[in-house]
């Protein structure tokens, strides 16, 4: 079976195929926002590259977030268009294991840290156990002092990986056994949906496209920040041009 993955919830849109034989192929792009006008061009140009027509996809896998409100909205709903028009089923994957996933070989506490805006991250935590990683708690929004407060307070060596880790990484340089990974770690990796993806297409642990829902860890900016005729809001922020944020809303949508 080969499985189309689309990962759109932060700042990069990345989308991979493969299968039994592992990642055929894979495109990632961080443009700012547009993540719109840059995913159906990837996924073309994916295709066209690993010599694959969508008639041979048997199964559409998407990252369901925490992340950027408008790049969930526009990753989700373009995976369910296609594996609706395909007659497929769907796997999602949450964007905070896909970050943790490609350190799964270390031995270290592993901890993902995405960034949520307005002065917060997601993240969840990681253990290594025999063929990959154990999630140890829930998802959850943290600012990152209590986060760096955290991770003192367990004692043991961390290891810290994500774009919310590198963008508030001055919360974390004093920590002596806290390590940010590096640069190129900091994104959900399309290459790693397909492969955990594919681990659950064995077990037949599939969603159908409308069953499939987005982890949101809080409201949208735009009903956080509900803007009055005056131009300030409830809240003390300010939305520029009374335009809606980027960030997920509430768990269970």
């Amino acid at each position: 079976m080969l499985i189309l993955g689309i990962t759109t919830s932060t700042m990069q849109v990345g989308a991979a195929i493969g299968g039994h034989e592992g990642v055929l192929a894979s495109v990632h792009s961080s443009r700012g926002k547009r993540h719109a006008e840059t995913l159906t061009p990837a996924i073309d140009f994916l295709r066209r590259q690993a010599r694959v027509d969508l008639d041979e996809i048997g199964c559409v896998a998407v990252d369901v977030g925490p992340g950027l409100f408008t790049g969930l909205r526009v990753g989700i709903a373009s995976a369910k268009a296609i594996a609706h028009a395909l007659r497929v089923p769907m796997v999602g994957v949450s964007s905070l294991d896909l970050v943790a996933f490609p350190v799964r070989w270390t031995p270290r506490l592993v901890v993902a840290a995405i960034d949520a805006r307005r002065g917060e991250l997601f993240t969840a935590s990681y253990r290594q156990v025999p063929g990959g990683l154990q999630r140890l708690d829930d998802y959850r929004v943290a600012r990152p002092d209590d986060l760096a407060g955290d991770l003192e307070a367990t004692g043991e060596d961390v290891l810290l990986v994500g774009d919310g880790a590198l963008r508030y990484q001055a919360a974390f340089e004093e920590l002596s056994r806290v390590e940010l990974a590096d640069q190129g770690l900091a994104y959900p990796s399309a290459g790693s949906l397909v492969q955990l993806a594919h681990a659950r297409a064995l077990r037949e642990d599939f969603v159908q496209p409308w069953d499939l829902e987005p982890l949101y860890l809080r409201r949208p900016d735009a009903e956080i920040n509900w803007t009055t005729r005056d131009g300030r809001v409830r809240d003390g922020g300010v939305v520029p041009d009374g335009l809606p944020g980027d960030v997920a809303g509430p768990t269970g949508g």
